[in-house]
């Protein structure tokens, strides 16, 4: 049976490893799809492109770089700048239907008939939420996941040790950073 095509949302090289052998076994085949406008500074930025890159050349799938639109991403969340949330508030709830929706839109670009995202490979990240908001963008379109389920988050730490990927210790935001 042919592996069905799948746009992957990729947060960072450390989720992605678990996620896209899982969905694997659940026969999709992946695209990466590395859109983070949210991350701060621009260096780590590119340190989590590169490590994605790495994952993507290691498991032998193809990735594609989003627009790095940092300053679109500013504006749209700016209303919270001030607000001392703690992660999972509505900023970010904002950012991940702000990269979800890109990678909907892409996956239709491509003519990719099912897209997810590696965010709830985070155990700091509310995978019921990411669910609920990528079926509100892309409806049946999009595969539920929480893939730090069944050790997803400590296979992808082992993977990351082993291949001496860059691991990052916060999300990516400036207010993130700040805490």
């Amino acid at each position: 049976m042919k592996a069905r095509d799948i746009l992957l949302h990729i947060c960072c090289g450390v989720c992605t490893s678990s996620v896209v052998e899982k969905l694997r076994e659940e026969n999709f085949e992946p695209t990466g799809f590395f859109y983070n406008p949210n991350v701060y500074p621009e260096e780590e930025y590119k340190r989590r492109l590169e490590a994605a890159f790495k994952v993507s050349e290691i498991l032998k799938f193809k990735l594609i770089e989003g627009h790095y639109e940092k300053d679109k991403w500013g504006k749209l969340v700016l209303e919270f700048k001030d607000q001392e949330e703690v992660e999972g508030g509505k900023r970010c709830q904002l950012c991940f239907q702000i990269r979800l929706k890109e990678c909907y839109q892409k996956s239709k670009e491509l003519n990719i008939s099912y897209f997810t995202t590696t965010l709830s490979a985070s155990p700091h990240k509310d995978a019921l939420m990411i669910n609920h908001i990528g079926r509100g963008i892309g409806g049946e379109s999009f595969l539920e996941s929480n893939f730090k389920k069944k050790d997803g988050f400590k296979k992808g730490i082992e993977f990351s040790k082993r291949y001496n990927l860059y691991r990052q210790d916060y999300c990516g935001c400036t207010y993130s950073l700040r805490r």
